[in-house]
């Protein structure tokens, strides 16, 4: 079977099931898209290494995963979702130590939490791409790796219930606050290891840089 290599393009946060999430992965040679629901913990920990500019006082998990795995030498290569069964999707991360490769089951939420702090490469088989792959409107002029209000309607009709491990308090629109007050409640989240605030703070700031 053949893989296809994946790239993240955003998370998106569901308006009308509180607490859950879309990862939405783009193939790197081509249009479609790969919704998957996760928690708001792994949402949060993945935010945390896509915006480089948040840096936690105190290691996350997936930052103390990387910290042990550095210490002793192990270095995860790539990341493969090999399996999806009833809209779950399982994936694999391949590890290596002194010249041995591993192979770790793990959630797909997690593996690629680990993916983006080792700069490893996440991979599927075309065969769940041609599966549950989606085509999403995308506007030509909107700013690259950038969620549209149009594909975020369309992933929210695709997450069907409530995440079972964790729940997020509703979204607060940040619009009405000055770049000022902004980068001093983003100071204040990140002080206080609120980094799914802190994120949605930074995504604001972003958008008028």
């Amino acid at each position: 079977m053949s893989l296809v290599q994946l790239n993240i393009k955003g998370i998106s946060y569901s308006q009308t099931q509180n607490g859950a999430y879309a990862l939405i992965l783009s193939e790197m040679d081509g249009e479609r898209k790969l919704p998957i629901v996760i928690g708001a913990f792994e949402a949060q920990s993945i935010a945390i290494a896509l915006e480089k500019e948040i840096k936690p006082p105190r290691p996350l998990t997936h930052d103390l995963f990387k910290n042990f795995a550095d210490r002793f030498e192990i270095v995860v290569k790539q990341v493969i979702i090999h399996k999806l069964v009833d809209g779950v999707f399982f994936s694999s991360i391949i590890c290596e130590r002194d010249n041995l490769e591993e192979i770790v089951d793990a959630r797909t939420s997690d593996a690629i939490a680990l993916a983006l702090r080792f700069n490893a490469p996440i991979f599927t088989y075309k065969t769940i791409l041609d599966k549950a792959g989606i085509f999403l409107k995308t506007t030509p002029k909107r700013k690259k790796d950038k969620i549209s209000k149009e594909e975020e309607a369309v992933l929210d009709e695709l997450i069907t219930g409530d995440d079972k491990e964790s729940v997020a308090p509703a979204r607060v629109d940040y619009s009405n606050f000055t770049l000022k007050q902004l980068n001093n409640m983003l100071d204040e989240a990140v002080t206080n290891e609120d980094y799914e605030k802190a994120a949605s703070i930074r995504d604001e700031i972003s958008k008028r840089s």
